[in-house]
């Protein structure tokens, strides 16, 4: 049985470069201490700490599958970063993210991918498709496709808009058994011909240690929902419990796939 164990490295962000304005929630590219660039997500952002959880959960996940993603890091913000930038908007930001962020390597020189040029293999988008349906991806479409060409290879990136389930805790149990009808829009769904072989040789990897050592990498402070006195390791468990209910009941969005496969290929 495959083991998989994620490790983490943590940077600190030594300059701030530039916003990527076309992000709803102002990432940005910097300079850490390591002399690479990244990408940041910054947890003072809209959707807040939980879109850097179900960034770091699904670029796991895919990294798992042998899927190309960029390395993901800590990156630590201290609070002078705040005080030096002039936009207004951008200090609030920063002002709101001192301590942890997420960081992804930045694939200099990368292009979108376009699935009207670019190729892809029936096996890898079809890989693509079953995790974005297991995981609730509703932003891998053609309007904004998420991946990238570099080096004449596909890169996956950004999974923030997954496990939306967790901005409302007290219905997760009722997206289970649900096909997930957004995969309509999915870029790939055209090369997805191979998602019932995907499930077959994948799904029992996804076990319960190897869901739980990818959760031990998120850091508490960022699992902690004070308002409903989760726990770290409550809200964990519930990270597991509704992607191993979500992969018991996968029938049922494989089905939906192909469904969609049928009415538009």
């Amino acid at each position: 049985m495959k083991i998989f164990k994620p490790e983490i490295r943590e940077v600190r962000i030594i300059r701030y470069i530039q916003p990527f304005r076309e992000g709803g929630s102002l990432p940005a590219l910097v300079d850490a201490d390591d002399g690479f660039s990244y990408v940041i997500k910054f947890r003072g952002a809209g959707q807040g700490k939980k879109a850097l959880v179900a960034e770091l959960i699904g670029g796991e996940l895919c990294r798992f599958l042998g899927l190309r993603m960029p390395e993901l890091v800590f990156a630590d913000l201290d609070e002078s970063f705040a005080r030096m930038e002039p936009d207004e908007e951008i200090q609030d930001l920063l002002r709101f993210s001192i301590g942890k962020n997420l960081g992804m390597h930045f694939l200099n020189g990368a292009i979108t991918f376009d699935p009207n040029v670019d190729e892809i293999s029936e096996e890898e988008a079809s890989k693509i498709v079953w995790l974005d349906a297991l995981l609730m991806n509703v932003d891998r479409t053609v309007r904004n496709t998420n991946m990238l060409i570099w080096h004449q290879e596909l890169w996956l990136i950004d999974h923030g808009a997954s496990l939306y389930f967790h901005h409302a805790w007290d219905n997760w149990e009722e997206q289970l058994e649900k096909p997930f009808i957004q995969i309509k829009d999915h870029v790939l769904l055209k090369f997805a011909s191979k998602v019932e072989e995907v499930d077959a040789r994948y799904r029992s990897l996804f076990t319960q240690e190897n869901l739980w050592n990818i959760l031990q990498v998120v850091p508490d402070e960022w699992l902690v929902d004070e308002h409903r006195e989760l726990s770290a390791d409550d809200a964990r468990r519930v990270y597991i419990s509704f992607l191993l209910g979500r992969l018991a009941h996968s029938a049922n969005f494989i089905k939906q796939i192909q469904h969609e496969r049928e009415n538009t290929v």
